[in-house]
């Protein structure tokens, strides 16, 4: 079963789902590091960007149930690779500790002021299981 994950504190487009989940497994699309209050981009630094990204991808877990500690892939798309070791400095202090599996890799759409979007892949399991079935 598939069902839709949206939250209105997080980016959204009619063209993409913020996040599926299907089964135990939480699909989170790649968000940008766009504020949703503003609309605009966090700041002019791969560093605010990839906080505000990752912020972003952290409530569309929530609203499927997961936190970061169940993520288990990250997909990273940079605007410009030389951003790597600015993204790498944000990056460690979400995943401080046994870090998910990670790519990068360029950013191949020009989005005007866009550094970084970050996808994520989180497993929760197989599904709650009814507490009268327990």
């Amino acid at each position: 079963m598939r069902e839709v994950i949206s939250t209105p504190d997080a980016p959204s487009s009619p063209f993409f789902s913020q996040g599926v989940k299907a089964g135990g497994h939480i699909y989170v699309s790649g968000l940008v590091g766009v504020d949703v209050r503003t609309g605009k981009p966090a700041g002019p630094t791969i560093q605010e960007q990839t906080r505000q990204a990752l912020a972003n991808c952290q409530v569309v877990l929530a609203a499927a149930g997961a936190t970061l500690d169940d993520v288990v892939e990250v997909g990273i798309l940079l605007s410009d690779p030389d951003d790597f070791p600015g993204m790498n400095e944000e990056y460690r202090s979400w995943f401080p500790t046994d870090p998910p599996s990670r790519y990068a890799a360029k950013l191949g759409a020009v989005i005007p002021g866009v550094l970084i979007s970050i996808r994520m892949t989180a497993y929760v399991g197989e599904g709650s299981v009814p507490q009268w079935a327990e």
